[in-house]
């Protein structure tokens, strides 16, 4: 998690830390190097792009597939926000593909956790409860129990009927937990 690393490298400048599910990423090994270099130089090469929709209600379609708590109207109004329909009629998605190119730097999580450890901010970390965030979730308990223990003030709230999308999910009681 990029903002809970800043935190660790640059304390001092950090007041507070809010994180939405970001619990770090999934540990890597030495041994996974030479394909994530080479998946990375290939991404470079042909950059990962999004599929392009027949219309605005295909991508409220798809976003309800992922988000199955969304009701229709919410889908088609975020379809509306979340693409953008060119001349030819194509939509496409506003979003910036290139957060699906692989990082070539392993995932490390003793250096992680040594830069959590210098957080002096209280962190308050969100996660929901019916989420199928990748990263901490396939470590071990002792694994999870380290990543937790690395922040001196860490404080968990566990939303209930939401996922990984807490924001749309139950946008109220997230900024409720949040303020």
């Amino acid at each position: 998690n990029v903002a809970s690393t800043y935190a660790g490298l640059r304390p001092h400048r950090v007041a507070k830390l809010v994180s939405l599910e970001g619990f770090g990423a999934q540990r890597t090994k030495p041994a996974d190097a030479p394909a994530r270099y080479e998946r990375w130089l290939n991404q470079l090469r042909e950059p990962p792009r999004f599929k392009s929709y027949a219309s605005l209600q295909e991508v409220a379609a798809r976003m309800k597939k992922n988000n199955p708590r969304l009701t229709d109207d919410k889908a088609h109004f975020l379809a509306q926000h979340w693409a953008r329909q060119s001349a030819s009629g194509e939509v496409s998605l506003n979003s910036d593909p290139k957060h699906k190119t692989i990082n070539p730097v392993l995932n490390r999580l003793e250096e992680i956790l040594a830069c959590w450890q210098r957080i002096t901010a209280p962190v308050l970390w969100v996660m929901g409860a019916q989420s199928g965030a990748s990263g901490w979730r396939s470590d071990s308990p002792e694994l999870l129990a380290a990543r937790k223990a690395a922040i001196k003030d860490l404080h968990e709230v566990v939303l209930e009927d939401c996922g990984h999308m807490m924001h749309l999910d139950q946008p109220a009681r997230l900024a409720a937990v949040i303020e």
